[in-house]
């Protein structure tokens, strides 16, 4: 059965709230931010994605232009200048998952959506820091946290969109 508009904007609503809500268990769990950056970072691109395969794409780009609005207000993001670099970084993931995904290759477009995100948060992050005046500790944490880890949590965040797409499409 084909999903009707009314379904889809209803997952569409459900998958943001899920997006936000997972984003709000940094607040909850007391462990370092970079340990909750793995868990929370995979779950938010699992949503990303799943929302894109079920909902469209204007659901994956509202969840991806919501949460880092959200990660700024809980304080992971310290400027609003750091917002649209990530709400960029997201709607690349997505649009790159799509156009692969839409030739029938889902590794490859975990694979590749999550290079090009990678590698664009570690270069939009180190440009911008040449002009944003952070600590220099501070600035070696961002940079960090936009290399490395981004490969881990698009490749999670893959797996994971695959298992729950499979469950919904009953497979």
């Amino acid at each position: 059965m084909t999903p009707t508009r009314t379904d889809k904007m209803a997952r569409a609503a459900l998958l943001l709230a899920l997006a936000v809500t997972f984003q709000s268990l940094r607040l909850l769990i007391p462990v370092p931010p970079f340990f909750t950056t793995f868990i929370i970072g995979s779950l938010v691109n699992a949503c990303l994605l799943v929302a894109l395969e079920t909902a469209g794409l204007f659901a994956a780009a509202a969840i991806a232009l919501v949460t880092p609005v959200v990660a700024y207000f809980q304080g992971l993001l310290f400027l609003p200048v750091f917002i649209p670099p990530v709400a960029l970084a997201h709607f690349i993931y997505i649009l790159i998952y799509k156009a692969v995904l839409g030739r029938g290759r889902r590794v490859a477009a975990v694979g590749l959506a999550t290079a090009v995100k990678a590698a664009f948060l570690f270069a939009a992050f180190t440009w911008l820091l040449t002009f944003v005046n952070v600590p220099p500790r501070l600035g070696a944490g961002i940079i960090f946290a936009m290399s490395w880890p981004q490969l881990f949590t698009g490749v999670m965040g893959g797996i994971l969109a695959t298992v729950v797409v499979k469950r919904i499409n009953g497979r």
